[in-house]
Parts: structure tokens; sequence; C-alpha cells
């Protein structure tokens, strides 16, 4: 059995990634939530890790073996807990867990069928069996950080915002989190239109927090 895969991403396709390990190369079914979140697993070598489910999907005539990728044990124990609902297998929670398990987990508790109603392949029927068979077992999962970051949207329309966000990179600050701060000041101060200016509204508000 199979229980955890590392080594380097070679690719990433519709709902699996190609991991190079030591020159063999595996393809690992992931949920939506994971693909988009991959790059959280890498470590200092660049090598992403995936917790791992194994099963061998059979035909009439045969037997494919198939890894399924977590980023963390809590997720893929709720898979576990997810395919104990009849009628769905490995590759239908897959496709249902196509939104954050927090928030699968949250409407499952609460009685959401409509929510339920919008993950891939389940419907009202389905929707109803999950709830019966989970409804207040899982209320643990709806505690998994597994949110994706919202993207700051800020336009940088002058050279002086400009060479504040490469200050703010020079300085070990992340993109994202240099575009938040700087979205914040203009926010907060619509007489900045100098760079000198900006950051220093930035250290205001970096330092009042």
């Amino acid at each position: 059995m199979i229980v955890e895969i590392a080594g380097s991403l070679v690719e990433k396709k519709a709902q699996s990634v190609v991991i190079n390990v030591g020159g063999l190369y595996y393809e690992v079914i992931v949920p939506l939530g994971v693909l988009t979140r991959i790059d959280e697993t890498k470590d200092e070598k660049g090598f992403v890790h995936l917790k791992t489910y194994q099963y061998f999907q059979l035909s009439q005539s045969s037997g494919t073996p198939l890894l399924i990728g977590f980023v963390n044990e809590i997720e893929r124990d709720f898979f576990l807990q997810f395919i104990k609902v009849s009628g769905i297998g490995p590759r239908a929670a897959v496709k249902a867990l196509s939104k954050p398990i927090s928030e699968i987990s949250q409407a499952i508790d609460n009685g959401d069928f409509k929510f339920l109603k919008t993950l891939q392949g389940i419907g009202m029927q389905k929707a109803k069996e999950i709830v019966a068979k989970l409804q207040g077992k899982i209320g643990k999962y709806g505690l998994i950080q597994d949110q994706t970051p919202q993207t700051v949207e800020v336009d940088i329309e002058t050279d002086w915002q400009e060479e504040a966000l490469t200050v703010l990179l020079q300085l070990q600050y992340k993109k994202q989190e240099a575009l938040d701060m700087i979205k914040k000041a203009l926010g907060r101060s619509k007489d900045i239109d100098t760079t000198e200016a900006l950051l220093n509204e930035i250290y205001k508000q970096k330092v009042s927090t």
C-alpha cells in the first residue's frame, strides 16, 4: 500500500498530477482543491509531498492500480469517510470534492442540500444520502484550512506604485502581501502620489495593527 509520495512535479492535468520519483513517473489523481494547493507541499528541495490512497479499479478482464493524493492526512481521512456513502466510489468522490473540504463538511453538518447539489455528480438523492450517512460525524473537518486565498487585484498604474512594490519585494514581502498593503494604503489616503508617501502610509498602517 502506497500511503505517501514525494518527488518532482512534472505536469498538472485537469484532475491529476505527474510526479517524478527517482526516474519513475507516477500519475496521481487529485481533487480540485488539492490541485490548486499542491505547491504548498513543496519542501526545500522543491519536491511535492502528497498523502495517498491506493486502490484497484477493476474491469471484467483486469485491475488498474490508481493513486489518489491529498495535501495532508486529515483530507485523506475525510475522503475515506466520504466514500462510505453508498454509490460514491473513489473516482466519483474525487470529482465531487471540487470545493474546499471545510465547506463541504459544514454543508453536510448543516444539511445544506442546495450546496451539496453544486458538487459535481451529486444530485438531490445523493445529497440526502450523504447527509444521512455523515451528518454529526465529520465536524472536525470543518476546521481544515483549505481555502485558496483570494487574489487581491491592484492596478499598478504609475511608476511610483511599481517602485513601491519593488521595494516591498526587496524587503522580503511576498508579492500578494505587498499588493494587499498597497491596496489598503491607497484606500486610506487619496493624497498619495509618490513612492515615499506610499511607503510611509504602509509603514503607519503596519505599526498601527
